[in-house]
């Protein structure tokens, strides 16, 4: 009975995809996980925090920018648990995976702006360094992710550097 269960368990998890493969590309999501949820963070953070005569332009555009990454969050972290492995989900475990770095003190709003504008693209550079992953592993759920999430990285970058002139 136990080895029967053994095989449906690892049935549940068999997409076609070596299972070497798989956690690698869960590791990878898992950074893209860690960056998002802490751009997420940042992006709020700033939301709240802007002042000067381009406050209620920036407001409410870190309020569009921090929707859309709390939606992507849950995107990321359901596709690292069809993989079959469990999402990280703690401030600790962000912080070790992500490769962007808390805002220090209060940025004027020009500096908000240059900051998630640079931040935005290391996401993107996180999303790009995943893809290798996914296109051996012919994981095109995956590789449909990553292009999605480049394109609105890419894009919500080039509207902050928009916004510096």
């Amino acid at each position: 009975m136990a080895k029967s269960a053994k095989k449906a368990s690892a049935a549940a998890i068999d997409l076609g995809i070596d299972d070497k493969q798989r956690l690698a590309i869960a590791g990878g999501l898992s950074r893209l996980l860690a960056d998002t949820y802490t751009l997420y963070l940042k992006t709020h953070n700033f939301h709240w925090n802007v002042t000067g005569p381009q406050f209620n332009s920036l407001h409410l555009m870190f309020e569009g920018q921090y929707t859309e990454l709390a939606l992507a969050v849950d995107l990321i972290a359901e596709r690292i648990r069809a993989l079959g492995v469990p999402a990280p989900g703690s401030y600790s475990a962000f912080a070790k995976l992500s490769t962007i770095a808390e805002a220090e003190g209060n940025p004027t709003a020009d500096a908000m702006v240059r900051i998630l504008a640079e931040d935005q693209l290391a996401v993107v550079r996180t999303a790009r360094s995943i893809f290798p992953l996914a296109d051996a592993a012919h994981d095109e759920p995956t590789a449909d992710l990553l292009t999605q999430r480049m394109q609105v990285h890419e894009k919500t970058a080039w509207m902050l550097r928009a916004n510096l002139g």
